[in-house]
């Protein structure tokens, strides 16, 4: 029988693995009363040792599985996943795979750290994926990564630190509720958006002709 798989998934990468008690969390999952739910964990190869020495075991494990110990892939053979394709990284085979489950909300942790290369490729896929999916955020110990590609309310909180990342140059932006507004521009570097923060409880991004990365800071 076929493993069936909810509509919201957790990534675990292989950076540095979080440290933050609400990531933490949303690896162990949510307990109400008596009963608990053990969230479905797709696991880059790598990060599997590291999910155990947490004291939790994944739901799948995908890669290609250069990067897992041959005691690892006896012990969990039946939710092994090889995907040889190296033409991608192993976040997006992950992030593939929870595409054809039908899961379409993802939020992803431990893809950033220890490698800044990995960290700014992994941090730009998120323009690919937010194509493809209803929601999905990157998650680091100081704060969370949206992708956008139309105009999104944003949560907030007052002076909340917020950043803003255009993938494209052609992309115009619009920005309400932020201390240095952004009014129909393009943003012709990295750098243009950062360092802003929010005026109160929600704020505002239009956007025109692109994707952007938002970054709020905890």
């Amino acid at each position: 029988m076929e493993k069936r798989f909810t509509k919201n998934a957790v990534i675990l990468a292989n950076g540095k693995f979080p440290e933050h008690l609400d990531l933490l969390g949303k690896l162990g999952g949510a307990c109400k009363g008596d009963a608990c739910i053990a969230p479905t964990i797709v696991c880059c190869d790598g990060a599997v040792q590291k999910l155990l020495d947490f004291g939790i075991e994944p739901s799948v494990i995908i890669g290609d599985l250069d990067s897992i110990s041959e005691e690892n892939k006896i012990r969990f053979a039946d939710i092994l996943i090889h995907n040889p394709d190296d033409e991608t990284n192993d976040l997006t085979k992950a992030v593939n795979f929870c595409i054809d489950k039908g899961i379409d909300t993802l939020e992803i942790l431990g893809a950033t750290g220890l490698r800044e290369d990995h960290t700014l490729g992994n941090i730009s896929l998120l323009a690919n994926y937010v194509e493809v999916l209803t929601s999905v955020k990157m998650f680091t110990d100081h704060g969370i990564f949206t992708p956008i590609s139309q105009t999104t309310t944003f949560e907030s909180f007052q002076n909340q630190a917020v950043s803003i990342f255009s993938i494209m140059p052609e992309t115009r932006i619009t920005t309400d509720g932020l201390a240095y507004p952004i009014q129909n521009r393009t943003l012709r570097s990295w750098w243009e958006g950062t360092l802003n923060r929010s005026l109160g409880d929600n704020f505002t991004i239009g956007v025109d002709n692109g994707k952007i990365i938002v970054f709020q800071c905890f």
